[in-house]
């Protein structure tokens, strides 16, 4: 297992784009970072900087307190999985888990060993003479991710592996990656766009946006404490509700809707800017009104039932909101629905720095 430690890292290329800016984390041993932002934001080039695939523009890399700047991939001791599988296909399941092995000299019966090992590990024993072709999108990723640990090295890096499966793919792929990485160990630095993966995988996500990192923590706390509005409107599915406000006299008025709150007194602020960003997410909502809650009332525009939940699409005059109910509960398209939200449940944020105000 490896130390990673990226200080001060920035990437400008040749034409003057600048993809990462002042990147800083250190990734303790064994550890399992998840680097998630929208499409552009620099995480796949930080990932392939600490590959060695980019070259770092400013900044120091260290593996296990060693500079690592100018160290090959090879020399790094990483494997790397991509987006595409990037499987050998005139080789079988089995050549292509030891094409590795062979480069490397190792004999037969070791190498023997260590495939059927890995093989067993990923469910793939019983395909190891069939080509790539011959192979489900999910069973192709576990070979691509088989060949890149079975070289045992020490980190484990993973760009966007499972965004070519379905649905049902990417949740069977996402536990064995996650029990793989249990039984191996390795420090494992994982690249996606999909906050879902992010939050049951990582024991710590890094929130990008625009080259920037935006915040660092654990699921749990990017969840339940976002230090932004953009990580609280990225972390959670559906995604935060929010409302333009202005403040008057401590008074909260909605800018869209003929609706004022006197609810200031209920939140310890240091500070309080004239516009804000009231905040909650949908499944913080009760149905009904209720005392020592915030309480509100919207026309029902479209439902969406999920099965175990439904989604319920809420106009409040001009502000378009998204609750989340139980599917028994959902009202009908048309009526007007009362529902509050807990004053714990309730984010404030500035709305020209984005910055959560009552954390």
């Amino acid at each position: 297992m490896s130390k990673l430690e990226l200080h001060n890292l920035n990437k400008i290329y040749p034409n003057g784009f600048q993809a990462v800016y002042d990147f800083n984390l250190e990734i303790e041993e064994g550890e399992f970072i998840v680097l998630v932002g929208p499409s552009g934001c620099g995480k796949s080039t930080t990932l392939r900087m600490i590959a060695g695939l980019e070259d770092i523009t400013s900044g120091d890399f260290f593996i296990n307190g060693k500079v690592a700047n100018n160290l090959t991939p090879k020399e790094r001791g990483v494997a790397m999985v991509f987006q595409s599988y990037a499987l050998y296909p005139h080789l079988n399941v089995f050549d292509n888990l030891a094409f590795g092995l062979d480069l490397q000299g190792l004999d037969e019966d070791i190498i023997e060993e260590k495939v059927h090992h890995i093989a067993e590990v990923l469910g793939l024993s019983e395909y190891l003479d069939r080509k790539p072709r011959e192979l489900s999108g999910g069973q192709r990723q576990r070979v691509a991710v088989g060949r890149a640990i079975i070289r045992k090295v020490d980190i484990f890096l993973m760009d966007e592996p499972l965004s070519n499966l379905d649905a049902k793919q990417r949740v069977i792929m996402r536990s064995e990656i996650i029990e793989l990485h249990r039984k191996v160990g390795s420090t494992t630095v994982y690249v996606t766009h999909d906050q879902v993966e992010a939050m049951t995988m990582a024991d710590r996500i890094v929130v990008m946006k625009d080259g920037y990192i935006q915040a660092v923590g654990t699921p749990e706390e990017l969840y339940f404490k976002p230090k932004n509005a953009f990580v609280a409107g990225f972390i959670g599915e559906p995604p935060m509700n929010f409302i333009d406000v202005q403040v008057d006299n401590n008074i909260l008025k909605f800018k869209k809707a003929d609706l004022q709150l006197d609810i200031l007194k209920h939140f310890k602020l240091t500070e309080v800017p004239r516009e804000m960003l009231f905040g909650f997410r949908p499944e913080a909502i009760v149905l009904g009104h209720h005392q020592e809650m915030v309480n509100f009332e919207g026309e029902v525009e479209l439902t969406e039932l999920l099965g175990d939940t439904t989604n319920v699409y809420v106009n409040i005059g001009d502000h378009h909101l998204i609750l989340k109910v139980e599917p028994y509960d959902t009202p009908k398209i048309g009526s007007f629905c009362k529902f509050s939200v807990p004053y714990e449940s309730i984010y404030l944020f500035d709305q020209e720095s984005g910055i959560t105000l009552n954390l």
